[in-house]
């Protein structure tokens, strides 16, 4: 990564953290469906990205997220799950001729296809730590699994509406 693309991905850490701590955490449907823009941040980081390295961003995504929670790690802990296993699932779900240098994890670039199948299994183990470690273990099982389920879905559906309002296609050379 050159400077300006760090520069690009500090901007884009500053923007979704200002956003999840303003905006979404304010904002639930139902008392069960929340959204968690910041985890966008993360699902789009660079593919050539070392893993320790998205580990390490993803403990301070969580960690800061918390801060503003009074959560105590509990974020922390589910992005540091996440990102550990983002590398893996990416390598499951690489095609056969491999991805192209400088290639995004984006709708646009990807596709919506493949898309769906890299956030959605992502997402959905971000808020399955997140909550079962908020409630404890599984004594309420089915409301935490609807919430779960739910704020999984909310959460994708914000990010590919954020995807096809911000994000271009670079324009090939």
């Amino acid at each position: 990564m050159n400077n300006r693309n760090v520069i690009l991905v500090i901007g884009a850490f500053v923007v979704h953290l200002l956003l999840q701590v303003l905006v979404f955490k304010d904002i639930v449907m139902f008392n069960v469906a929340f959204c968690f823009i910041y985890v966008g941040f993360l699902l789009l980081l660079p593919f050539e990205m070392n893993n320790m390295a998205l580990v390490v961003i993803g403990f301070i995504a969580g960690i800061t997220v918390d801060i503003f929670y009074d959560s105590l790690g509990i974020h922390a802990s589910a992005t540091v799950f996440m990102m550990f296993i983002r590398g893996q699932w990416v390598k499951l779900i690489t095609p056969r001729g491999g991805y192209e240098v400088g290639a995004a994890p984006t709708i646009k670039a990807m596709g919506f296809q493949w898309f769906s199948g890299y956030v959605l299994p992502l997402l959905f183990l971000h808020q399955f730590v997140l909550f079962f470690v908020e409630a404890s273990g599984f004594g309420l099982f089915f409301f935490t699994i609807s919430k779960v389920l739910s704020s999984t879905i909310f959460t994708f559906i914000v990010l590919v509406l954020g995807q096809y309002l911000f994000y271009t296609k670079k324009a090939s050379a």
